[in-house]
C-alpha cells in the first residue's frame, strides 16, 4: 500500500466501442438484432497510481462480459502494460441494448467479430491512453438519494413474482459520486455508483447505453471531466419507469426520459461535494468461499431434462443445458464439493472501497456489507471481473421467480440457500484485512 503523503495520480480516458448496426443485441433473446444507433457505446478507463501501487478500473457499456473473455483481456492488459492482474477491475454497465459478449445458452453466442475487431482493440487503446494521461489529483466524495431505481420483483394477484415494480421490496436509493480534481483546479474525472438494471429501453432494436448514458453525459458537460458509471447491486432492481414497469416499451425514449431524471440527481449530488483531499490507494485480491448444495439426483435430472431439452430461448433453454450438464457430471465422476472459490478484488481510495462481484447481486447483499464494514463507503460492483449470473438472498428463494431460477441453475452444484450469508461474511473478512493495512 502507498503512503498517504504520496500524491495520487489518475489517468482517465474514453474510447468508442459501438458495434455495427445489425449486431445481435444481448439481454432478451438470441434472435434480436439492432436496426439503428441511438447513442454510442463507450469504454472508460481510470488508471490510479500512488508510489509503487497502481490500479486499473475499466467500465464498458455492455450487458455482461463472459468470464473467460474477461480473463483473456485481463491477461492481455498485464502483458502489455505491466499492471498486475490482481489490480484490475473490468466492469459492464449492464445495458441491454448492446452487443453479445457474454455467450449464454438461451441468449445467443458471443459476437466474435465485434470482440476481436472492435471491443478488444478499443480496450487496449483506452488503457494505453489512461496510463499515458497520469496527473496528480485530489478526490471528493458526495452521496445522496435517487429514485431512478426500484425493486423489480413485483408480486401479482396470484402470488407470482413478475418483472414489474415492487415499492416495498429491497432497494438501495443511495447514489455516490466521486470527483477527481487536478492541481490546476479543474475537474479531471467523475465516477457515479448506483444500482439498477439497464432495461429502460426494453427489447428495442436501437444500440444504446440506456438511462445511465444520459446521466454520465450530463455530468461530463457540467464539470468538464470524463464521467464513468459503475453499476452496484442491481439483481433485483430495475429502472423506475413511468409505464409502471422496469422494462421499457421497445424504444430508447423511455431510457432517455429516465436518464434525464438520473442526470438531475447526479448533478445535484455533485454540487453537494465538500472538499477535495489526497486519498491513500491500496489493492487486495483474495479468494472467498461460497457454500454449495448437493446436485439433484439422477432421476430428478432425467425428468427435468425431458421437460426442457427442446427449449431454445432464454431461461428455459438455460435450464435444459443445465440439466444436461449435471447428468454429464455424474458420468464424468464429478464429486460434490462443500464450497466454490471465487477471486475477489478490492480497490481502496481513502474512505472508499470498491468490491468486485461477477454477479448480478441482490441489493440487500450490498447494503449488508456496507452497513457492517468499518470503511465509510463500500461500493459493491455487480458484473465485474466476469459474468456468473444472479446472486440472490435467502429470503427470496421461497418466492421463486426469474432470478431465483437462474441462481439455482448456474453451476453443476447449485449454491446453498444461505449463500448470501457466506458472501457477506467472506467479503467482510476481506474488507477487514484491507482496513487493518492502514
Amino acid at each position: 500500500m502507498a503512503r498517504l503523503d504520496d500524491a495520487l495520480y489518475l489517468g482517465a480516458a474514453r474510447e468508442d466501442i459501438t458495434p455495427k448496426v445489425g449486431c445481435a443485441l444481448y439481454g432478451y433473446r438470441p434472435d434480436w438484432f439492432s436496426d439503428s444507433l441511438n447513442d454510442p457505446l463507450e469504454a472508460i478507463a481510470f488508471y490510479f497510481k500512488q508510489g509503487d501501487t497502481c490500479a486499473l478500473m475499466i467500465t464498458a457499456s455492455l450487458c455482461l462480459i463472459k468470464t473467460s473473455l474477461y480473463e483473456r483481456i485481463e491477461k492481455m492488459i498485464t502483458e502489455r502494460f505491466g499492471i498486475p492482474a490482481e489490480n484490475i477491475m473490468i466492469h459492464a454497465t449492464h445495458t441491454h441494448s448492446g452487443p453479445n459478449v457474454a455467450g449464454t445458452v438461451g441468449w445467443g453466442d458471443v459476437d466474435t467479430e465485434y470482440v476481436e475487431g472492435i471491443m478488444i482493440p478499443a480496450l487496449m487503446k483506452v488503457v494505453e491512453k489512461a496510463v499515458a494521461d497520469q496527473t496528480a489529483v485530489t478526490m471528493g466524495i458526495a452521496r445522496g438519494e435517487s429514485l431512478v431505481g426500484i425493486n423489480r420483483r413485483q408480486i401479482d394477484v396470484n402470488n407470482r413474482v413478475i418483472l414489474g415494480q415492487n415499492p416495498w421490496g429491497s432497494f438501495d436509493p443511495r447514489m455516490t459520486v466521486l470527483s477527481f480534481k487536478g492541481t490546476d483546479g479543474k475537474i479531471k474525472a467523475n465516477l457515479i455508483h448506483y444500482g439498477a438494471h439497464g432495461t429502460a429501453s426494453g427489447m428495442n432494436k436501437e444500440i444504446s447505453r440506456d438511462w445511465m448514458g444520459v446521466m454520465t453525459d450530463k455530468l461530463t458537460r457540467i464539470t468538464g471531466g470524463i464521467t464513468a458509471f459503475f453499476n452496484g447491486p442491481e439483481g433485483d432492481v430495475g429502472p423506475r419507469l413511468t409505464n409502471g414497469l422496469t422494462v421499457g416499451y421497445k424504444c430508447a425514449a423511455d431510457a432517455m426520459e429516465l436518464g434525464a431524471v438520473a442526470a438531475q440527481d447526479a448533478v445535484r449530488i455533485f454540487r453537494d461535494m465538500g472538499g477535495y483531499a489526497n486519498a491513500a490507494l491500496s489493492v487486495s485480491r483474495k479468494d472467498i468461499q461460497i457454500p454449495l448444495s448437493p446436485r439433484p439426483d439422477k432421476q430428478t435430472l432425467e425428468e427435468k431434462f425431458g421437460v426442457y431439452k427442446n427449449e431454445t430461448v432464454n431461461i428455459n433453454a438455460a435450464k435444459g443445458e443445465y440439466y444436461r450438464r449435471i447428468m454429464g457430471s455424474y458420468e464424468a465422476g464429478y464429486e460434490d464439493k462443500p464450497y466454490r472459490t471465487l477471486p475477489q478484488t478490492v480497490i481502496r481510495l481513502g474512505d472508499v472501497a470498491f468490491v468486485s462481484f461477477p454477479y448480478e447481486l441482490f441489493s440487500e447483499i450490498g447494503m449488508r456489507i456496507a452497513q457492517e464494514s468499518k470503511i465509510p463507503y463500500v461500493l459493491s460492483l455487480s458484473n465485474t471481473n466476469g459474468s456468473e449470473g444472479y446472486f440472490v438472498t435467502e429470503d427470496q428463494i421461497c418466492r421463486g421467480g426469474y432470478e431465483i431460477e437462474m441462481f439455482k441453475t448456474g453451476y453443476i452444484q447449485p449454491y446453498a440457500d444461505n449463500a448470501d450469508w457466506g458472501v457477506v461474511t467472506e467479503t467482510l473478512k476481506h474488507l477487514s484485512e484491507v482496513q487493518s493495512q492502514l
